[in-house]
């Protein structure tokens, strides 16, 4: 019989006990108290996760988060300065765009006047200081990560985040932004957690962008509750820009789907410190199907995890992971991904593929595909791929007189593209397209 080892506390994880003992020390408006510290004392019981976790093997957070930072305070006028500043340097939303700055939500910094009719966009404090409920699905939702620490965590520390609501039968046309901003030139943790409810029969774009202000050197703990109502649609794209080298973000999706729904996620990484977004769906009903996929470039020291666990719980759906990972310098990519099928969820079509192309001799990838089945008339599969640029494609397009980098910089845009092209709209990809040449470019100069 094995005993369970008790890990000491490190500076880290004592700091964030600090913090959480100042936070519940002020009055807590939203009246979560008690939702609080049941979340925190589950975080202390397992800390922060290590190696020995296997989910977090290839990222131990508690050995790469040396230093805990206190919590953002509200930005004073220099950093809404700032923030209002890079908005207005912004493109112009198609649709509303929410801004959270620092955590917190901001309607003098967001464009939300012109949200369409059957849907509402509130602070998440707001609507639970109201008395609103989390609600059965959303609830449900929020239990898919649980035991996760860093989920825990979240929740403990949240400064603030967005409830958006659409209404059932309700057809959003234009996409919704939800930036999230972080200042600059303090050390500080940010913690968001957003609730997006999508009713019956409706659907939405939603864009994700965090963004660092003049590179802040900062912690973040984000995370997105998704409800899915039956025969209802998402498109979620996500992307984070502009961070230190020391920064770690940290983020967590968690969704719920109903019968006949559909839910599709691309990530964009190009982060140079730690990142890891983590990802749980459950098909809560049949003839659904939910699409992963994302591209990850990496140079420097740069740490990027993408985890992902689908849990197949009802029949006759279908899920697809597919995700691009560039690798330059000494960086360091991690993707897992593990699908569930309960038992009686029959007719299930899931299907994962992660592929890693190397740069430089120094980089490392580690892929952990995995199928659990507990159903006998599925089809289910997985591979994993890692190599370096075809040197015969090389010489055939330098052979036509294209110098070593352009072809290498055609070669990888080919590459990420294949990922690209599912995302909704023509102007997200070509976004997405121009990032990625962007990062090429800066990789080159």
């Amino acid at each position: 019989m094995s005993a369970e080892i008790t890990l000491m506390k490190t500076p880290a994880e004592t700091r964030l006990g600090d913090y959480f003992e100042a936070m519940r020390a002020t009055a807590d408006r939203s009246g979560l108290a008690a939702y609080r510290a049941d979340a925190f004392a589950r975080f202390a019981a397992k800390g922060l996760p290590h190696r020995r976790i296997e989910a977090w093997h290839y990222t131990d957070l508690r050995s790469m988060l040396r230093e805990a930072f206190a919590p953002a305070h509200l930005a004073d006028d220099a950093g809404v300065a700032a923030a209002k500043a890079h908005v207005a340097a912004m493109p112009n939303p198609v649709g509303p765009r929410a801004v959270l700055l620092d955590g917190v939500y901001r309607p003098d910094l967001s464009s939300v006047a012109t949200l369409p009719a059957g849907v509402t966009l509130v602070s998440v404090l707001d609507r639970l200081a109201n008395g609103a409920a989390l609600g059965d699905a959303l609830s449900a939702a929020e239990a898919l990560g649980t035991p996760e620490a860093i989920l825990a965590l979240n929740a403990a520390l949240m400064q603030g985040g967005v409830a958006l609501t659409v209404s059932p039968g309700t057809f959003v046309v234009e996409p919704i932004e939800l930036v999230f901003l972080a200042t600059a030139g303090v050390q500080a943790s940010i913690s968001t957690r957003s609730l997006i409810e999508v009713g019956a029969g409706a659907s939405l774009t939603l864009i994700e962008r965090h963004v660092a202000l003049g590179e802040a050197d900062n912690q973040g703990n984000h995370a997105l509750i998704v409800a899915l109502g039956d025969e209802a649609a998402i498109d979620h794209v996500a992307r984070m820009d502009g961070f230190s080298k020391s920064s770690v973000q940290l983020g967590t999706v968690l969704a719920r789907i109903g019968s006949k729904a559909r839910f599709a996620s691309f990530t964009l990484m190009t982060l140079p410190g730690v990142t890891r977004r983590q990802s749980f769906l459950e098909f809560a009903g049949t003839h659904s199907a939910a699409d992963f996929k994302g591209v990850s470039l990496l140079d420097g020291r740069s740490h990027a995890d993408t985890t992902l666990i689908v849990t197949h719980t009802a029949a006759h759906c279908e899920s697809r992971e597919y995700y691009k990972t560039i690798l330059d310098g000494e960086s360091t990519g991690v993707y897992q991904g593990r699908v569930v099928v309960a038992p009686g969820a029959q007719k299930t079509d899931g299907k994962m593929l992660s592929k890693a192309l190397f740069l430089a001799d120094g980089a490392s990838m580690f892929n952990k595909p995995e199928l659990e089945i507990f159903a006998d008339d599925v089809v289910c599969g997985h591979g994993a791929t890692v190599g370096n640029l075809d040197e015969n494609q090389l010489f055939y397009l330098r052979a036509r007189g294209i110098p070593r980098k352009d072809a290498e910089t055609l070669l990888l845009n080919a590459f990420a593209a294949d990922a690209i092209d599912g995302v909704a709209t023509e102007e997200l990809r070509q976004e997405l397209t121009g990032s990625v040449e962007q990062w090429l470019h800066n990789r080159e100069s």
